[in-house]
């Protein structure tokens, strides 16, 4: 009796023990991808759709056989537009989840929150929206546009005849790094053109900011003075009732034209847009550009989004956050086959020169020591869809300048990504 009570233990210890092998071997046939991005709280209106977008693409790579023969697993986090929260849930995919690499973040203030996880634990993390620049560090690719991709471009269009001649300008922003950081950038470059402090106005709002009635108001009063443009880093779900204030109180582009840095399609599919028509967004992609990679890039994610049931799936729309994302994820894929690993530091070494044919219908190219992607620019009015129609764009991609030349000390910053801490 003893002995069949000890062969039936051991049978099933065996049979527990080839049980937790073969868990052990599923797992290890799996590559951890993290999604960080918020799906609740006043980002969600933006970062939602990055969220899908991750999970479309992690689903194509997976159709074409995954990456070194493995499939990719996503595992998704909400950090609920709560900052602190982002460098916890972050911490959470490195160190539990074992995550290979992390797509995420859309303010730089959720950035700035995960960047010393990161760092400390040398983990990898894709960036996909335009920002401030000052910053280039090893952990981080940056696919979304530096200033010098966005910002000044679009203000250097505003001022010229094609733009409307702007001589004063209205900066309106939402009251973070990322606002505050570029108007320091573009005050500095609108005094090297010669524009005076007092053609240029400075105003803060708090994130989830409703009321804009006083603001609207303020930037009528000051485009008395001369010809004016409004240059808006206002985020999230406050675009909102700020394009609707802009048409309660009438004010039409053609006498104060609005180029947004954060507004793109899935921001406006909430907001009646035709009194928003000609007003301007700048972004290195817009869901109208005409070129096949991008027809298929349109088509692909309007069908995933009716398939998976996504809050209004027949008004779904592309943005340039989403192109980032998908182009990051593919290069990054890309990067991990040449280095034939997931190791961060392989992979870092992969992504030097990665190129990518785009939807925007440029070439990408990831340039080999900034970690930032080379971009084309591109200006775009407001239609009254609430798509836009590109009225300027770069011949070809630019090289970003993380490091502003338009901040003094900068020149001497070195041009490759060393660690912030």
């Amino acid at each position: 009796m003893k002995r069949r009570s000890l062969l039936k233990a051991f049978t099933l210890s065996a049979s527990i023990a080839a049980m937790g092998l073969t868990w052990t071997a599923q797992a290890a046939e799996t590559i951890k991808v993290g999604i960080l991005h918020s799906l609740s709280g006043t980002m969600a209106i933006s970062e939602t759709s990055l969220k899908d977008m991750a999970l479309m693409t992690i689903d194509e790579i997976n159709a074409k056989g995954g990456v070194n023969g493995k499939m990719l697993e996503p595992v998704v986090v909400d950090p609920a537009s709560n900052w602190p929260l982002f460098a916890e849930k972050g911490r959470q995919l490195l160190t539990q989840d074992k995550v290979a690499v992390v797509f995420g973040c859309w303010t730089s203030v959720s950035r700035k929150s995960v960047l010393p996880v990161f760092e400390e634990l040398n983990g990898l993390l894709f960036y996909p929206v335009q920002y401030e620049g000052e910053e280039m560090s090893p952990n981080v690719f940056y696919t979304g546009a530096a200033p010098n991709q966005q910002a000044i471009p679009a203000v250097e269009y505003l001022m010229s005849e094609d733009g409307g001649g702007a001589k004063r300008f209205f900066l309106l922003g939402t009251d973070y790094v990322y606002p505050r950081t570029t108007n320091k950038i573009l005050r500095s470059f609108l005094h090297s053109k010669g524009v005076a402090d007092k053609d240029i106005e400075e105003v803060y709002t708090p994130f989830g900011h409703s009321d804009y009635q006083t603001i609207v108001s303020n930037i009528k009063k000051f485009s008395a003075g001369g010809k004016t443009a409004v240059i808006s880093t206002v985020n999230g779900d406050s675009n909102v009732p700020f394009y609707k204030e802009l048409g309660n109180q009438g004010l039409k582009a053609t006498d104060v034209p609005v180029v947004a840095f954060s507004v793109g399609e899935e921001e406006l599919r909430g907001v009646d847009t035709k009194p928003l028509v000609g007003n301007l967004a700048a972004w290195n992609y817009f869901e109208s550009v005409k070129n096949p990679v991008n027809t298929q890039f349109v088509a692909d994610w309007k069908a995933y989004a009716k398939a998976h049931n996504l809050p209004n799936a027949d008004k779904a729309v592309t943005n340039d956050p989403m192109e980032a994302t998908y182009v990051g994820i593919h290069m990054w894929a890309q990067a991990v086959e040449k280095a034939k690993s997931t190791d961060v530091d392989k992979v870092r070494e992969a992504m030097a020169g990665q190129t990518f044919a785009a939807p925007s219908g440029f070439t990408l190219t990831m340039d080999k020591t900034n970690h930032h992607l080379h971009k084309p620019v591109m200006i775009g009015e407001i239609k009254a869809d609430g798509q836009f129609d590109v009225v300027w764009q770069t011949k070809e991609p630019i090289r970003a300048q993380p490091w502003s030349p338009f901040i003094p000390g900068n020149d001497k910053k070195p041009d490759y990504a060393v660690k912030s801490n």
